[in-house]
């Protein structure tokens, strides 16, 4: 395994990180009740107890196949030094940027669950604040059924900021919702979420390394977690539907110094729900849809 090092993105290095693509891993879990009882309680819900045969609700098989890394194998922001089944991109920040999800059918709580992940593509682009690397990984969850859960997982690797580097202007969110839930990210909120993810990175958790070591504000809100929160807005105003596919994509950085909003637009058909996350300020932050039945 080797670090970060912010190196530039050559052709030749370029070719070597595409190597990566087609390699495969495939891990093994069980969906426990546990992790299930503890993200109900993180998500503030009044959830029954999970029992054997208790659907999984949607994005929650994030809680399992989590990272299996020893101590001595992690880098300095508490990731895990580059190398092994991702490309050793060598930019320090990594960040999931977006992905896209369908369900064919619910895992419940008792199953035995298999992840056949693939390496689908590394791609490069130059963007206005330097290098960017973008990995496009595939996953297939199973149970006895078969495939439950197919999913596309967009992860970035980008270099630190640098003095006098172009801010990508800012998107105002839409303005009128039919739903809305304010969310106070403190804290509390991001350890636990961490901690039920197995998440070491710093950023989430650690003050003083976000600020002085990667430049940011203040504790960046993780993605996953903002998207978790989509959904859930989506099961409490329409706690009957099923959902069928969720794309979602990470426009903006949101940080725990301030409240943020979820909200939700449903279609009038019903069969499709615009959902977004803004900051305090309105700005756009997570952009996502949902089909649903």
């Amino acid at each position: 395994m080797v670090e970060a090092t912010n190196a530039r993105i050559t052709p030749g290095l370029l070719a070597r990180l595409r190597e990566w693509e087609g390699r495969s891993e495939a891990l093994t879990d069980d969906v426990t009740p546990a992790p299930v009882r503890a993200l109900s309680a993180t998500l503030d819900r009044d959830d029954a107890d999970p029992a054997p045969g208790t659907p999984l609700p949607p994005l929650w098989h994030w809680l399992y196949f989590l990272p299996r890394h020893r101590q001595s194998e992690l880098g300095p922001d508490g990731h895990a030094r580059l190398g092994g089944f991702l490309p050793p991109v060598p930019l320090p920040r990594r960040m999931w940027a977006g992905g896209r999800l369908q369900w064919n059918a619910p895992l419940q709580v008792g199953d035995a669950i298999e992840r056949n992940s693939r390496i689908v593509s590394v791609t490069h682009k130059a963007g206005r604040t330097g290098d960017l690397v973008f990995v496009l990984v595939r996953h297939e969850v199973r149970n006895a059924g078969g495939v439950a859960v197919t999913e596309e997982h967009d992860i970035v690797y980008r270099a630190p900021p640098q003095p006098g580097d172009a801010v990508p202007p800012p998107q105002a969110a839409p303005g009128e919702s039919a739903w809305s839930r304010e969310i106070v990210p403190d804290d509390v909120l991001l350890f636990r979420y961490s901690a039920l993810t197995f998440n070491g990175h710093r950023i989430h958790y650690d003050r003083q390394y976000v600020t002085e070591v990667e430049g940011y504000p203040g504790l960046v809100v993780h993605g996953p977690l903002i998207a978790t929160l989509l959904v859930d807005l989506l099961r409490r105003e329409m706690p009957q539907a099923k959902l069928r596919s969720f794309s979602f994509k990470a426009v903006r950085p949101t940080f725990d110094l301030h409240a943020f909003r979820v909200r939700g637009q449903p279609s009038p058909d019903g069969r499709n729900v615009r959902l977004w996350a803004q900051d305090h300020e309105g700005w756009l932050t997570m952009q996502a849809d949902a089909t649903i039945e």
